[in-house]
């Protein structure tokens, strides 16, 4: 069974980091671009970031550029988000998912993602 497993979510002040980590099992993220999601209360799921097979191309939404980073560890089959200088609007619960079909370009749009994990929370709050 295809499944991607969150974690690292928490409490954070403003202004503070967290690094997110999605882990998959029952299959090898190697050949998959991988995107993370956020989804806040009464607000619909956007993208976040997404990195495709190799690494070697990412991208994030205008809302984290400069502040959050996608990387993966295929030996682990780990893909991670660093989440620096938090703010408040950055509260939600954040998915993982992967890029449906294999060595497809990246994107931030749900619809062409499966195989979601359970969100992990982040809450940034003073």
């Amino acid at each position: 069974q295809l499944q991607l497993v969150e974690s690292g979510g928490g409490l954070v002040q403003p202004g503070g980091s967290l690094r997110l980590s999605c882990v998959a099992s029952g299959f090898t993220l190697d050949y998959h671009a991988i995107g993370w999601f956020r989804q806040a209360p009464g607000k619909e799921r956007e993208g976040v970031s997404c990195i495709d097979t190799s690494g070697g191309s990412t991208m994030y939404a205008d809302s984290v550029k400069g502040r959050f980073a996608i990387s993966r560890d295929n030996a682990k089959n780990t893909v991670y988000l660093q989440m620096n200088s938090l703010k408040p609007e950055d509260t939600a619960v954040y998915y993982c998912a992967a890029r449906r079909g294999v060595f497809r370009l990246c994107g931030l749009g749900s619809s062409d993602f499966g195989s979601w994990g359970q969100g992990t929370q982040v809450t940034v709050s003073s």
